[in-house]
This record gives structure tokens, C-alpha cells and sequence, in this order.
């Protein structure tokens, strides 16, 4: 059976940055709960990364594919680099995914690993600009669509569940 990687702060859980949640209620995704075809996951987490922890944003004009190609970094608000948690976060999200049958992800957007069309500027100034996290990028590379929250209508097209 195929199964759905999702974030796990849209699953309920409260492992986001500032130690909540980002709940998706959605008919499907309870559907799919139900069917047993969620699969939930949190790579910053998986990284080692604490809850609560400092925000953390993409360097300005870079993307998830840049920083697993060390061409850029993932700076908390501190300045603090958190590049290695995030990129050992999408590995463990990539190896999570592929091990439970999952072929489609739907991830939270603007984060910097889950993000898949939005991004904060990385300035940590509120703005968000185009562009894709860690997880994300890593995920893509493996093979696995993924989808953002208001695409979920177009997740089930695809899986055709």
C-alpha cells in the first residue's frame, strides 16, 4: 500500500520551532489517517533540533537543493549555524519515507526544511520569497512529489486513493 509522508506538526503534533502546532483539518487527510496511510515526521526533530529552539531561515537567494550542496546555510535567529541538523533531518526523512512505501509528501510550508514553494527571506524579517527547504529538496531527488497544504486536493488526484 502506498503511504503519505506528512509534517508532523500538520499531523497535531506540537514540534514546530515555537513548540506548537500547525494542524491541518482536512476530510482527506482524516481519510487517509483512518486508512492507515499516514506516515507522520518531523526532520528538524529527526535532526536532533529541540523544542522549543530558535527560528531558523535559509540564507537570502538559496534554496533547500543549495544546502545540501553546501552552497548555503540554515542560521537561527542567533546567527547560530544549524546547517547539519537540517540536512541529517531530510536524510532521515528521505530513509523514513522510502522505508514506509511513501511516494508523496505533504510538508508544511515556508519552513526551511518543509517548505515547497515558500520560504522566509532569510533575514528573519517576516518577509517570504519563492523557493524549497532541505527536506524537501531531498525528498524531490529521491523520487517523492511533494505537496503543500493547500495543494491537498491535487495530492489525491495524484495518488488516486
Amino acid at each position: 500500500m502506498s503511504r503519505l509522508l506528512v509534517s508532523a506538526c500538520l499531523m497535531g503534533q506540537k514540534v514546530r520551532y515555537d513548540g506548537r502546532a500547525k494542524t491541518l483539518l482536512h476530510d482527506r487527510l482524516t481519510r487517509w489517517d483512518a486508512d492507515d496511510r499516514i506516515v507522520p515526521f518531523c526532520p528538524e526533530l529527526a535532526g536532533g533540533l529541540p523544542v522549543p529552539r530558535l527560528p531558523a531561515e535559509i540564507e537570502p537567494g538559496a534554496n533547500g537543493e543549495d544546502v545540501l550542496a553546501g552552497r548555503a546555510r540554515v542560521l537561527d535567529s542567533a546567527g547560530v549555524d544549524v546547517t547539519a541538523p537540517f540536512i541529517d533531518g531530510a536524510h532521515q526523512a528521505v530513509s523514513c519515507a522510502l522505508s514506509h512505501g511513501c511516494t508523496h509528501a505533504l510538508l508544511t510550508e515556508a519552513s526551511p526544511s518543509c517548505g515547497s514553494r515558500l520560504l522566509y527571506s532569510g533575514h528573519h524579517d517576516g518577509r517570504q520569497r519563492p523557493g524549497f527547504g532541505v527536506t524537501t529538496a531531498a525528498l524531490r531527488a529521491a523520487g517523492i512529489a511533494v505537496y503543500a497544504p493547500d495543494q491537498i486536493d491535487a495530492l489525491a488526484a495524484d495518488c488516486a486513493w
